[in-house]
């Protein structure tokens, strides 16, 4: 019998909020040429040496004031999301979640997907707005 796949993809979020955690987060993040459209070499300086020196503490600092006992509100949300929809939808879907930057990896839905006997995956982008992030 084919399985079916959902797998719902969020932007990402750091491991922890605190300040290695956000430079890993918004090193990968802003490493993207489709987030920071510019050239490599320009976009690496500007990285390391106006953004990550800086914000990665006050980021965290944000965070802090967001993040729960049961972590990042965008992946705990996300994890509830994807606790519903395998309930509401039944075996026969298998259903994931991935972000594109950080953990959950997409390829490790992935690769939990394809353990759960998904032959067929539809993408749903959790994204609040438009992204050519891929």
């Amino acid at each position: 019998m084919a399985r079916e796949g959902l797998l719902l993809v969020n932007l990402g979020t750091p491991d922890a909020p605190r300040t290695p955690e956000v430079r890993r987060y918004l090193r990968e993040f802003l490493s993207d040429p489709r987030v920071f459209d510019m050239h490599p070499v320009k976009r690496a300086l500007v990285l390391e040496l106006f953004i990550l020196p800086f914000r990665p503490s006050r980021s965290a600092e944000a965070y802090r004031k967001i993040w729960g006992e049961r972590g990042s509100p965008l992946l705990f949300h996300g994890l509830d999301l994807a606790d519903r929809l395998r309930a509401r939808l039944g075996p026969e879907v298998a259903v994931e979640l991935a972000m594109r930057y950080q953990k959950p990896s997409i390829a490790d839905a992935l690769d939990r997907l394809r353990d759960a006997g998904a032959d067929r995956t539809v993408v749903f982008p959790l994204f609040p707005q438009y992204s050519s992030a891929a």
